[in-house]
Formats: structure tokens, C-alpha cells, sequence
């Protein structure tokens, strides 16, 4: 049975942005190697972190959204135990109202970014 997940993990600060993107892939790979369907991923990038986590002050935010088997989060959150990239990581199962939530914010974020590309041409 496949089940809807977001997982949101947070990579050390001290990562340029090609060791990011690299990351980012790894675990994106991870997720279709094993069956599973990346529906949405969001960069949120460099943020301040509520309190130090290993001695930082920042990391790199990043979201994704998958379909998934739930045997595979066990895995998925392996590989980010064992990776030295990652301090921290969430992954939550969504629920129909939780999946519905996600599809809204989607579909706002879309609609954001048509407006700001057709605001400068009105100009």
C-alpha cells in the first residue's frame, strides 16, 4: 500500500551549493530507486536554527514530498542517520486532510510565481 510522506531534513551550513544539490539528489534517488515517487520538493535554504544543534546556528532546509511504501521510511531515515551532511530530519505520513493541505500550498506557491513572473513584463 503506498502512502503519501513529507520529510523535511535540515544539512549542515558548511555545504556549498553543488554539495547540497548532491545531497538533495542522493535522497531524491533514494526515494525512486526504492518504488517510491518524489511529488514535490521545495528548497527553503539557508535558515536560522531555534537553538545550536552541533555547535550551528543555521542550516539548509529542505523539503520533500513523496509516495512511498511505509516499509521504506525506516530506510530513508537510516541514510539520514548515517549521512554527516544531515543534523536533523522529520519525516511525517500525511493524512487525507494533511495531503489535501499540501496540494493547496502547491498550488498558491504556482499561482505566486506566475504573478511575479507577469508582474515585471506589465511594467
Amino acid at each position: 500500500m503506498v502512502q503519501k510522506y513529507e520529510t523535511v531534513f535540515i544539512a549542515t551550513p558548511v555545504l556549498s551549493e553543488a554539495q547540497m544539490k548532491e545531497a538533495v539528489a542522493k535522497y531524491t534517488k533514494l526515494i525512486q530507486d526504492n518504488g517510491g515517487e518524489v511529488v514535490y520538493e521545495e528548497d527553503w535554504g539557508l535558515r536560522q536554527l531555534a537553538y545550536p544543534i552541533q555547535h550551528k546556528t543555521t542550516g539548509f532546509y529542505y523539503l520533500i514530498e513523496f509516495n512511498s511504501d511505509p516499509q521504506f521510511v525506516a530506510t530513508l531515515e537510516t541514510q539520514y542517520h548515517r549521512d554527516e551532511r544531515i543534523i536533523r530530519y522529520l519525516t511525517v505520513a500525511l493524512d487525507k486532510n494533511a495531503a489535501a493541505y499540501a496540494e493547496k500550498r502547491r498550488a498558491n506557491k504556482a499561482a505566486k510565481a506566475v504573478a511575479a513572473e507577469a508582474a515585471p513584463q506589465a511594467e
